[in-house]
């Protein structure tokens, strides 16, 4: 006997993601790393021709579209209220994602690239940046996602998307880790910081100095301070009723980021710690040393939209 089709109903929506945000915040980089993520893409679509334009398509598959603030000339407002038009009855599960950066990083993409910013004319990038950021304000406060940019690499955003919008994730709130350098500023997207500059430096002792907090010296080093224990105990207990109720409220995606002064002893070993601790608690977590080897070779997204 041939398998009855599933009922319209009990059908779970197909997923829908508009992204959008400044230009040269990483929208195409973004696109391409929903396209491997198994999201039919296509970029530089007109907000006020997207109800008609899903009127058209099949149901079933998830859509990425890419939408410009700057190129298209249309009032945001129009494209909120496109974007509200396809809330219930289209039977698409709606995401609206916004890349953001910092105007010095902005100003230094398009400079390398010597593209013309799309909302400067003739006037300075810096104009022209100022201008689409005005613009894109409200679609910015209206985002279900924004992502900061600023010092993330191609291979980061991928993984933040993924987090926040694989189509093949299980259940349960996926948990990113990573360690970093406050010489080199707090990570943008974190929800949440610990300073843990207040443990002993092993940069400070001639044999641990050159080694780092995946060496087996600076974590016996960094556990033998008379305060980490208590701080560790303490750190978990407190985590552990907080993140059932961070995935209760709907978030799918928590990121803990982890700093000292360098980036390269106490971080890293507290951020692998709390991450085996996590994991073998039964969450998914993922763990990254942003700072670690800082200038050996980094990149961060550029030169594109």
């Amino acid at each position: 006997m041939p398998p009855t089709a599933e009922p319209e109903s009990q059908r779970a929506p197909s997923r829908l993601v508009i992204v959008t945000g400044l230009s040269g915040a990483g929208r195409s980089t973004a696109l391409k790393a929903l396209e491997d993520l198994g999201y039919d893409t296509a970029d530089n679509l007109p907000l006020s021709l997207l109800p008609a334009l899903l009127g058209s398509l099949p149901m079933g598959r998830p859509l990425a579209l890419g939408v410009s603030v700057a190129s298209r000339g249309e009032p945001v407002e129009a494209a909120i209220a496109a974007l509200d038009g396809l809330a219930p009855g289209t039977e698409r599960r709606l995401t609206l994602v916004f890349l953001d950066c910092s105007d010095e990083t902005l100003v230094r993409r398009y400079t390398e690239t010597r593209h013309r910013h799309p909302a400067a004319g003739d006037r300075p990038v810096s104009d022209g940046i100022a201008v689409e950021r005005r613009q894109a304000w409200p679609l910015r406060a209206r985002a279900d996602l924004a992502i900061d940019t600023t010092a993330l690499s191609p291979g980061d955003l991928k993984r933040l998307l993924h987090g926040h919008l694989a189509l093949d994730s299980v259940p349960g709130i996926a948990i990113f880790v990573t360690s970093f350098s406050y010489r080199y500023g707090l990570p943008r997207d974190a929800d949440l910081v610990l300073d843990v500059r207040f443990l002993r430096n092993p940069h400070y002792v001639p044999a641990l100095a050159q080694l780092t907090g995946e060496d087996a010296a600076v974590a016996a080093y960094v556990e033998a301070d008379p305060d980490f224990a208590g701080f560790f105990q303490g750190l978990c207990a407190w985590l552990e009723p907080l993140l059932p109720r961070y995935e209760s409220e709907g978030k799918s995606y928590f990121t803990i980021a982890i700093g000292c002064t360098g980036g390269r002893h106490r971080s890293p070993y507290v951020a692998a710690r709390l991450a085996a601790k996590l994991s073998g608690q039964g969450h998914r977590v993922t763990v990254d040393h942003r700072d670690l080897r800082r200038g050996r070779g980094s990149s961060v997204l550029g030169g594109e939209a």
